[in-house]
């Protein structure tokens, strides 16, 4: 008798649905590919409150695959760095600040995608990174980090 653990239910149902888990650093994780990330990173974004959005300004927002450097150390603790902010935050920048290349909010691929089991947790984690990220370009502090990451919007 073939019994059916919640693995290979899972495999089945993302087969079916047309999505691949990744099998990378023998961690389970979940993805659909870059197209599809890269639209989780924009309806993120889109999805952030009016007010935020027309504050963003002279802000690249950049998909990568990986980190730079990622050392097993990290891998070896589990800890994945999802996403980086570049730049000089809104609220420090002073009247000198102008003539500048833009700040660069970098959302990294697949540490998301490793630390996601569906669709809806990726998408989950993508949202979170975003705001994160975005947070610190306008310069929040950790608790104003942590209200915007739970709110619902």
């Amino acid at each position: 008798m073939n019994f059916l653990t919640d693995d290979k239910i899972q495999k089945l149902w993302r087969k079916k649905a047309g999505e691949v888990p990744t099998q990378s650093i023998g961690q389970r994780g979940f993805s659909r590919g870059r197209r599809f990330f890269e639209e989780l990173v924009r309806e993120a974004v889109e999805a952030l409150p009016q007010e935020l959005r027309n504050r963003l300004e002279n802000v690249a927002i950049i998909v990568e695959e990986e980190p730079p450097g990622r050392t097993s150390k990290r891998r070896k603790n589990r800890q994945e760095l999802l996403g980086l902010y570049h730049g000089i935050s809104q609220k420090d920048r002073g009247f000198w600040y102008g003539n500048v290349l833009p700040d660069r909010i970098i959302i990294y691929r697949k540490p998301l995608e490793r630390i996601s089991v569906s669709s809806q947790d990726l998408k989950k984690n993508v949202r979170e990174t975003v705001v994160h990220e975005v947070g610190h370009f306008f310069g929040f502090d950790e608790k104003d980090l942590q209200r915007l990451e739970e709110e619902e919007f």
